[in-house]
């Protein structure tokens, strides 16, 4: 499919419901309110074309924002690459999954997620924390630092209440990552949990909620021990 047929399907698939919900949750204008079963539909078609994801992504378009995540080799970009899409992070959501999943799944993983944790730019310390949180559920145990992860669960223990907005929600993934699938860390991250206890994220005009981090590392390991992820996009 060319650039334009792809652009054109997704505001074919363009939902009213769906895009006041984005708007609801803080989405900037443009997009088309395209569900993520939709867009599949189209990636079915495109597959993994690398020079289509890096132009749909330029649009600053929510809907091809993301599909283009889920259409790039994220092993094929480069760290310019990624870095242009951080800075293009107009909201959260791209931020927290399409960045998060992306630089999680690069070879720049931990590099990218390190200086972006540290920046005063709110949607890039969220793309930080959500990268490293990603890089855990997919890296495997031998390739985790476990005196670094051990540090950043002390450091959002002591600092998660005053950080920016949205960094306080990755900061929550981030221990709830780290309880479910490092084995090593777990008492520990659980420890954190239950000091942080109850994390206060405004979530705009919806109904959502910030999990509680002990509940949901409980509950995903009610489901049995957890196997390392071959793909975090979804």
């Amino acid at each position: 499919m060319t650039f334009e047929e792809v652009m054109a399907e997704l505001e074919a698939y363009g939902n009213e419901q769906t895009k006041k919900t984005f708007l609801n949750h803080g989405a900037p204008e443009p997009l088309f309110g395209v569900r993520v079963g939709d867009m599949k539909k189209i990636l079915k078609y495109i597959k993994k074309d690398q020079e289509l994801a890096l132009r749909l992504y330029d649009t600053g378009n929510y809907d091809a924002m993301y599909l283009a995540g889920l259409a790039v080799n994220p092993k094929l970009l480069s760290e310019e690459d990624l870095r242009r899409w951080a800075d293009k992070a107009s909201w959260h959501a791209v931020a927290e999954y399409t960045i998060g999943w992306v630089a999680g799944e690069s070879p720049y993983a931990l590099k990218l997620a390190r200086e972006w944790m540290a920046s005063e730019r709110e949607m890039l310390a969220v793309a930080g924390w959500s990268t490293y949180a990603n890089y855990v559920m997919y890296a495997g145990a031998e390739e985790l630092d476990l005196d670094e992860i051990g540090s950043l669960l002390l450091q959002i223990q002591q600092t998660i209440h005053q950080a920016p907005n949205r960094v306080r929600y990755v900061m929550n993934q981030f221990i709830i990552c780290v309880g479910s699938y490092v084995p090593e860390l777990r008492d520990i991250a659980k420890n954190v949990a239950e000091v942080v206890g109850k994390v206060h994220v405004d979530v705009g005009n919806t109904a959502c909620k910030v999990p509680m981090a002990m509940e949901y590392i409980e509950k995903v390991l009610a489901r049995g021990e957890p196997k390392k992820k071959k793909t975090l996009r979804c």
